[in-house]
């Protein structure tokens, strides 16, 4: 059997290594000459990692992954901590530690387990077919290339999603931008081994540790969609946005680097629940677009990824039927975190002023118990992390 997967990113990374595993010849193209992951880093919550250690790369991710120990919110104004607590509770639970990871170190790392060579980069997808007992990807250079299955891992602005969908599809802006990148660890910021973030105002800034002594940092600012934005600004404009903060937001600002410092305007995409059309599937953004707000993104792709071989071992004969089941084993499931994400992004932006307000108040009598419970809400329910 072979599967051509389009896009090179960590779901269809993901994707190839399970495959792979399980006899299935497998070809990547990317649309990309090189590795350039958008983001800096990626939290790699407790199934994302069950799901890299379950492809052979369990000591990799714990090399990579920073130590987040506790987890603290902070008034943004002030620099009063609001609550503090350990993030035992949520291991013990789930069995297995988180961990952020600096994006690019964990793409490249996907990369290599796969075979950086065997990828086929430059390759940008201009259409995808079924044909018979074939899929077909035709490439913007006029080659094109069959398979038993064609895996569209083709991100947010997917073509094989057109496809499987018969027409494009509007994605959503969420009603903020997002600036993150990556500093070394400075206490005065937070500790180094927390997630430290501070709110307020419907804002957001947070660091967590990766490795290499440096923290990932973010900051979410609500502005319109389209906003002109010089690159190289960003310090400028963050000290804009946050004057008046705590003093440690102001040393992150400080510290950033504005060349390299990114600026991502937030989008997602309304659920759906048609993932296949014959011999092609949608796996990733291609099929669960979502906001950073849980964490979830990333995660969910691998849990994609371990879904579609589970499928493909259990109807080695039957490609369609595998992809069905695939598709029936997974929608629901990244459906549901896409809306959580949207839910938890209402509220930390302040889409209800009043609900955001009540949420500060209960972090100020948070003992970690409620937070650790969403989280967990959030791991539970993968190939990995059955629910019940």
């Amino acid at each position: 059997m072979k599967a051509v997967i389009i896009g090179a990113g960590m779901g269809g990374m993901s994707a190839a290594i399970a495959l792979r595993q399980i006899g299935i010849d497998t070809e990547v193209y990317e649309r990309v000459t090189d590795n350039k992951p958008v983001g800096a880093a990626i939290s790699v919550w407790s199934n994302g990692v069950k799901c890299l250690n379950y492809l052979g790369l369990q000591e990799q991710t714990a090399a990579l992954g920073g130590i987040v120990d506790t987890m603290s919110y902070m008034d943004g104004h002030t620099g009063q901590t609001m609550c503090r607590f350990s993030m035992q509770p949520l291991i013990d639970q789930v069995g297995q530690r988180p961990y952020p990871i600096a994006r690019a170190e964990l793409q490249l790392m996907l990369m290599q387990a796969y075979g950086t060579d065997q990828i086929r980069f430059g390759m940008r997808m201009v259409g995808v077919d079924n044909d018979g007992d074939r899929a077909i990807a035709t490439f913007a250079d006029g080659t094109t290339v069959s398979a038993d299955l064609v895996i569209g891992a083709d991100g947010a602005n997917s073509i094989t999603r057109e496809y499987v969908l018969g027409g494009p599809v509007e994605r959503r802006y969420a009603g903020y931008v997002n600036f993150n990148g990556l500093v070394d660890v400075d206490e005065r910021i937070g500790p180094a081994t927390e997630w430290t973030t501070y709110v307020g105002d419907g804002k957001r800034v947070s660091v967590m540790p990766v490795a290499g002594g440096r923290f990932y940092f973010f900051f979410d600012v609500l502005e319109p969609q389209g906003a002109d934005y010089d690159r190289g600004s960003a310090r400028e404009v963050l000290r804009g946005h946050f004057a008046g903060w705590a003093p440690g937001v102001q040393v992150l600002i400080d510290a950033l680097d504005p060349a390299t410092t990114n600026r991502v305007e937030i989008l997602d995409l309304d659920p759906f629940h048609t993932w296949v059309r014959g011999r092609v599937a949608v796996l990733g953004d291609a099929a669960h677009n979502t906001t950073p707000d849980i964490g979830q993104g990333g995660c969910s792709a691998m849990e994609d990824a371990v879904a579609l071989q589970w499928a493909l071992r259990d109807h080695p004969d039957d490609v369609a039927a595998a992809l069905v089941a695939y598709q029936q084993t997974r929608t629901e499931r990244a459906a549901d975190l896409v809306l959580r994400a949207r839910r938890r992004c209402d509220v930390t932006h302040a889409k209800d002023p009043a609900e955001t307000a009540q949420w500060y108040e209960e972090l100020r009598n948070e003992d970690g118990t409620n937070i650790i419970r969403g989280i967990v809400g959030n791991i539970m329910g993968g190939p990995l992390t059955p629910s019940d």
